[in-house]
C-alpha cells in the first residue's frame, strides 16, 4: 500500500533518528524538520533532508531546498509516491559547510529498498547558506558502483 506523500509517516521523538546519528529523533532531525531550530551545518541540513525524504515530509524537503534550483511540488509529490523506503544513510565526507562558512559539499550514499530489489543513491550534494540558512543547491549522481 502506498502513502500519501503529504502525509508524513509519524515517528516518536525516543525512536532512533532514520539519519544515521545515532541519536534520538526528537534531539536530532525533529526539531529542523519542525523549523524549531536551523540546520547549523551543511550536513545537518543534509541529514535532516535525508530524514525528511525517509518520513515523506515533502514540506521540509521543498523548504531546504534553494529557491533557484528548488523543483515543482508535483514533480517531487510524484516522485514521493512511488514505493520506495530509505533504509540507511552513509556520509562519506564534508567540505567546508561549517557553521561559519556560505558554502558547502557533502558526499553521501542513501541506501534504499523498493520493489524489484535494493538502490543506493551516491551523491556529491553542494549547500549554501544565506542570512544564517543552509539550503540544498543541487547535486551530481556518482557512477562509481560505491
Amino acid at each position: 500500500m502506498s502513502r500519501s506523500p503529504v502525509d508524513p509517516v509519524p515517528l516518536a521523538d525516543d525512536a532512533r533518528c532514520p539519519c544515521g546519528t545515532g541519536e534520538v529523533l526528537g534531539s536530532c532531525c525533529a526539531p529542523v524538520l519542525r523549523g524549531q531550530r536551523r540546520a547549523a551545518t551543511a550536513e545537518a541540513l543534509m541529514r535532516s533532508r535525508y530524514t525528511a525524504f525517509a518520513v515523506g515530509d515533502i514540506d521540509h524537503v521543498m523548504a531546504s531546498w534553494h529557491p533557484s534550483t528548488r523543483p515543482l511540488r508535483s514533480a517531487l509529490e510524484e516522485s514521493l509516491g512511488e514505493e520506495s523506503r530509505w533504509l540507511r544513510l552513509e556520509v562519506h565526507r564534508t567540505e567546508q559547510g561549517g557553521p561559519f562558512d556560505d558554502d558547502g559539499v557533502v558526499e553521501f550514499t542513501a541506501h534504499g529498498k523498493r520493489e524489484g530489489g535494493r538502490f543506493r543513491l551516491h551523491e556529491v550534494s553542494r549547500f549554501t547558506r544565506e542570512d544564517g540558512v543552509w539550503r540544498y543547491l543541487d547535486g551530481t549522481v556518482q557512477r562509481d558502483g560505491r
